[in-house]
């Protein structure tokens, strides 16, 4: 790997990295034979007044093949849909990983060498969703979630269920062969082809890079508008229960690039939320060259961009150029003493893994920063549900949107 690389970027070292770890399976066997009892991690309980349903989907676009995988034939993802449940009891809490993804998500989990494979069980953490649970109300907001690159859907699956017990219907996209590893219905398991991607575009030469990297945040905007075509036929009648004119979108890093993407391409979306995704087809946060549309054109409908700490529109060039073009409403907010992955749910985890596994406490500020993940936690949830409040429910009660909050001295806008 290129040591010239930045830490993150549209694909960051971590997850170029993980995608080496997760492609054949290399490390396997360190993960098997006698070893001692995994750690268990939890989730922290959502806080609205609904419980939460979920149910997962395949959805088979027959307009496209699989752009990263031909022969595959067309192009398959596997969403998650939570929702507000009616009623619960007798519904089983769903894992936050399927199987076959948490196996590969054991082998590359984003957290490198600080994390041996076979030391966490990831595929014991339940989320607070249920699994088939009858959905309740109609006319829902609809709030798409892309995770970053490399990464599984389930990697976001602490704002999602937040946002799905507020009321909100929440679709979680998994970018199949980009994703480590995606679990299909059959108990197919397709493996990411990023850093064979990757390693071919390298050696072809910097116009091949960019070329690439143009193409995995193409690939997932294509993804994502496929979904919002089939939210109408979700089946279970999901799909009557949903607002087709309140629709937002949200991600972590290449997610949250593909989140404002869509915004840019798509009138659907309404409004969307950029959690530290860079918006150009570069490797460092404050290169200027190669931007995107969203970046070179701005959006005319609420975007909103929260970094870790350090990054903003005055130190990443995308945002910057962002800010500038864009006509519609736009804040900037830092979550102070944040890390590039406090954006996902290791925000949480990470912590459980260092006490549960006596490691250095560096290795947590490493990974999710020095911000106390309870803190952390809270604050995510406030702004991402205040944020789609107002823009899809046209309500913000608690101003948090308006200026700085004493509640959360966290948070602070940038101008």
């Amino acid at each position: 790997m290129d040591a010239s690389l930045s830490r993150r970027g549209l694909l960051s070292v971590a997850a170029l990295a993980a995608a080496a770890s997760v492609t054949g399976l290399p490390r396997a066997a360190a993960a098997s034979g006698a070893a001692p009892a995994r750690l268990r991690l939890t989730l922290p309980a959502p806080t609205g007044p609904h419980p939460v349903g979920t149910v997962a989907l395949r959805l088979v676009d027959r307009a496209r093949r699989d752009p990263w995988v031909p022969s595959r034939g067309r192009r398959e993802l596997m969403v998650s849909v939570r929702y507000p449940a009616r009623d619960v009891r007798g519904y089983p809490r769903a894992p936050q990983m399927a199987p076959g993804e948490a196996a590969a998500y054991d082998l590359a989990s984003g957290l490198g060498e600080d994390l041996p494979p076979g030391r966490v069980d990831w595929a014991a953490t339940l989320s607070h969703a249920h699994t088939g649970a009858p959905a309740a109300g109609d006319r829902l907001p609809v709030v798409l979630y892309s995770p970053g690159a490399g990464d599984p859907r389930t990697l976001g699956t602490d704002l999602c269920d937040e946002l799905a017990s507020h009321g909100y219907a929440v679709v979680m996209v998994d970018h199949t062969h980009d994703a480590g590893a995606v679990e299909f219905p059959n108990g197919r398991v397709e493996r990411t082809v990023l850093f064979d991607e990757y390693a071919r575009a390298r050696k072809k030469g910097p116009k091949a890079l960019v070329a690439f990297l143009k193409k995995v945040a193409d690939v997932r905007v294509a993804d994502a508008r496929f979904v919002l075509d089939r939210l109408g036929a979700l089946p279970g009648g999901l799909g009557a229960r949903l607002d087709p004119c309140a629709i937002g979108m949200f991600g972590q890093s290449a997610g949250g690039f593909a989140a404002a993407q869509t915004l840019h391409d798509d009138r659907r979306v309404r409004a969307a939320l950029n959690m530290d995704g860079v918006m150009g087809y570069t490797q460092r946060d404050d290169d200027p060259s190669h931007p995107s549309t969203v970046a070179t054109d701005g959006v005319d409908r609420p975007l909103l961009l929260m970094g870790m700490e350090g990054d903003d529109h005055h130190t990443v060039a995308s945002w910057g150029a962002a800010w500038e073009h864009s006509t519609g409403w736009h804040r900037d907010l830092t979550l102070t003493g944040a890390a590039h992955a406090s954006f996902t749910d290791l925000q949480y985890q990470v912590p459980q893994i260092v006490r549960g596994l006596g490691l250095d406490d560096s290795v947590r500020t490493k990974n999710v920063g020095s911000l106390d993940p309870e803190r952390s936690v809270a604050a995510q949830r406030a702004y991402v549900r205040a944020f789609f409040d107002r823009w899809l429910r046209g309500g913000d009660p608690a101003g948090l949107l308006d200026g700085p909050s004493a509640r959360w001295p966290e948070v602070r806008f940038v101008a």
